[in-house]
């Protein structure tokens, strides 16, 4: 397959931790963190319209964030700091229902992970400040956003923050419980 980036599946159907070849010298580093060709040869046939960018402290909790009617495909990265990435998987009918997986991303490792449509999303600052940027393949429409509690029981996450910075809005989400009715179905056919 793609010779610039290393591929890692993970237990949730369509993650997928992506390693970037790094070319270093005395000057710095150089990376190809997106390749339309070498994407849809892995599999990720998005077409991205829309980059965010975000900087938070320490401590700091964003999520668990999704899109309902119009979901998002992401492809995220962390371009200064440590960020601990959380994927949940909420698509009723996967193999991986109510699972989820964490991922170390930061400024060193340059990892990148691809969170597919369907999936909720959040993340946990480690780091004093952390920048993170990803890029989305469908427009972010404020009406549609949907969510669940950081601190759901049933999913049970460690953050690894001991006292987590929440937005009010984060701290009244819902439990996955009651919602569960509202998620969305999984699709073996859009991975």
């Amino acid at each position: 397959m793609t010779e610039k980036f290393l591929i890692e599946k993970t237990k949730i159907p369509g993650v997928l931790i992506l390693t970037p070849k790094v070319h270093t010298d005395d000057r710095g580093f150089f990376l190809e963190s997106y390749n339309k060709k070498e994407f849809e040869e892995i599999g990720i046939d998005a077409e991205f319209v829309q980059d965010n960018h975000s900087k938070s402290t320490q401590g700091v909790v964003r999520g668990l964030h999704f899109q309902k009617q119009f979901p998002q495909g992401k492809l995220i990265r962390a371009t200064q700091g440590e960020v601990l990435d959380v994927i949940v998987d909420i698509r009723k009918g996967s193999p991986t229902y109510k699972e989820w997986i964490s991922v170390l991303i930061t400024e060193e490792n340059k990892i990148q992970v691809w969170v597919p449509r369907g999936l909720a999303h959040g993340f946990s600052v480690l780091s004093e400040t952390a920048e993170f940027c990803y890029k989305v393949d469908e427009f972010y429409r404020p009406e549609d956003e949907g969510g669940i509690r950081w601190n759901d029981p049933e999913l049970g996450i460690d953050w690894k923050v001991p006292s987590p910075e929440l937005s009010d809005r984060d701290r009244g989400l819902p439990l996955l419980s009651d919602i569960e009715d509202r998620l969305p179905l999984f699709k073996p056919d859009s991975l």
